[in-house]
């Protein structure tokens, strides 16, 4: 499910996602409502529907799925933790930053907001760290792009983003940035990737900061992670082009684009 999330969002950027791409996909997409997807599939499947919907006008999920609305809120809300987040896993005992994310964007799309929302602000407050950036986890040492944007991301959906308390964050994305030109995950990996080079360029756009990088040198990263026969790979050692890193490096050329 989430290579056709990933498909669509990549199409829709290009201006490829045509009519009659849209009603086949939604088509499909409204077929899997009556199955028992997995959290991971669920997500992606309202990722799509509202990318179907907004871009061509395809509706999913409509109000006669109210029951089904109400079945993944349930659920979701079922992986709620103690610190206020959202793990992974029911058996989790630990909120995840990304997962918060994911989630709490999940219940948008569907119209709802999260129980106990100011628990969720505490538990984003809690994961940040003293020098800036946000941990994924409570037991993470380090803080990673990709959280950092889940956290400012989930902010954002709440209605609680406030940009001007945001320099730490600013400060830590851009010494991210590698010699490479795009963004690394975290202080320890050597090389930039374009899932961190593009959730962090997100980031800055949202947090109007794209310029404490050198976005031209993003986009060069971006471009070069092209590869040969089509779409792009993760990173220079990869030599594999998908469907989701394809997305990545589209959006983030999008994102670095020359005015």
């Amino acid at each position: 499910m989430w290579t056709i999330a990933f498909a669509l969002r990549g199409l829709w950027i290009l201006d490829a996602l045509t009519p009659e791409i849209g009603a086949s996909a939604a088509n499909f997409l409204r077929g899997r409502l009556s199955h028992r997807e997995g959290i991971v599939d669920l997500i992606s499947l309202i990722f799509a529907a509202a990318i179907c919907e907004m871009a061509v006008g395809e509706m999913v999920i409509d109000d006669d799925d109210a029951e089904w609305v109400d079945y993944v809120a349930n659920l979701l809300e079922s992986l709620r933790t103690d610190d206020g987040g959202f793990a992974k896993t029911p058996e989790g005992r630990a909120g995840s930053t990304y997962q918060t994310f994911l989630s709490v964007l999940c219940l948008e799309l569907m119209g709802r907001t999260p129980e106990n929302t100011d628990k969720v602000i505490e538990f984003l407050n809690s994961q940040a760290h003293p020098e800036g950036g946000y941990l994924e986890i409570r037991a993470a040492k380090r803080a990673g792009v990709n959280p950092t944007a889940a956290a400012v991301g989930t902010l954002k959906s709440l209605d609680r983003l406030n940009p001007e308390s945001m320099r730490p964050t600013i400060e830590f994305l851009s010494t991210m940035q590698s010699d490479e030109g795009g963004l690394t995950a975290n202080t320890r990996i050597p090389f930039a990737d374009l899932l961190s080079s593009c959730t962090g360029m997100i980031t800055l756009v949202d947090l109007d900061a794209a310029d404490a990088v050198d976005v031209a040198a993003v986009h060069r990263y971006a471009n070069s992670m092209q590869a040969a026969g089509g779409g792009f790979t993760g990173f220079a050692l990869d030599h594999t082009a998908d469907v989701e890193y394809t997305f990545y490096g589209l959006a983030t050329l999008a994102l670095t684009a020359p005015m």
